[in-house]
């Protein structure tokens, strides 16, 4: 069974909707999740966010910022707010998932940037990009990755960020896969949306083990 790389073989909506039958959710509260009963932040949780954000455009001022070190000023300070280095969650970078389609018998490979568990179930799916990399490019690649969580029909989450602006999507597992798609939230404003960021975050986190 030949193996294809994700990022160079699954780049459009259309590829997801033709060969794994994912198409997007027609009911108006399927990813509520992101908009609904958030948890409040403390005044600590927003000065850490209010740094984040300065730091993040102090550097960014000079130019284009590569993904490791989006990764190091942006996403590493924002899941350590958010709990997700502490029990009972787990972290891991780099993981290997795969999808196959056994009828063509094909499968494809690729590597999340950033994966949070709690225990065998996925919480949230990360996928980081360069600040000059479209978001719109990167989301099949994401919703690729979310399609090989191994939760069964339970919903995964899943963010993706170039360190400027996120996005959350949601995908429902099953015969007929269905996903969704967040807001845009941008750090460019005067309003720091960093702030709905992480409450999206810590939500997911809450889900998850209230589920569990």
């Amino acid at each position: 069974m030949p193996t294809l790389a994700i990022e160079r073989n699954l780049k459009t909506l259309a590829q997801l909707h033709t060969e794994f039958k994912l198409q997007p959710a027609e009911a108006e509260d399927f990813f509520e999740e992101w908009l609904t009963m958030l948890p409040s932040l403390s005044d600590a949780e927003r000065s850490g966010l209010d740094q984040i954000r300065a730091q993040f455009r102090y550097q960014f001022s000079e130019g284009r910022l590569g993904e490791e070190t989006i990764k190091l000023i942006v996403l590493s300070p924002l899941l350590q707010l958010a709990g997700f280095y502490n029990p009972p969650f787990q972290f891991r970078a780099e993981d290997t998932i795969y999808l196959e389609i056994e009828a063509d018998e094909r499968r494809y490979r690729g590597r999340i940037d950033a994966l949070i568990l709690q225990e065998r179930f996925w919480v949230l799916a990360i996928e980081s990009k360069e600040t000059g990399f479209s978001l719109g490019l990167a989301i099949p690649q994401l919703l690729a990755y979310l399609l090989a969580s191994p939760n069964g029909d339970r919903p995964v989450y899943g963010m993706v960020t170039n360190g400027e602006s996120f996005v959350f999507a949601k995908v429902q597992g099953g015969a007929m896969p269905q996903y969704e798609l967040s807001d845009v939230f941008s750090l460019l404003p005067r309003r720091n949306r960093l702030y709905d960021v992480l409450q999206i975050l810590k939500q997911m986190g809450e889900i998850v083990l209230m589920v569990d």
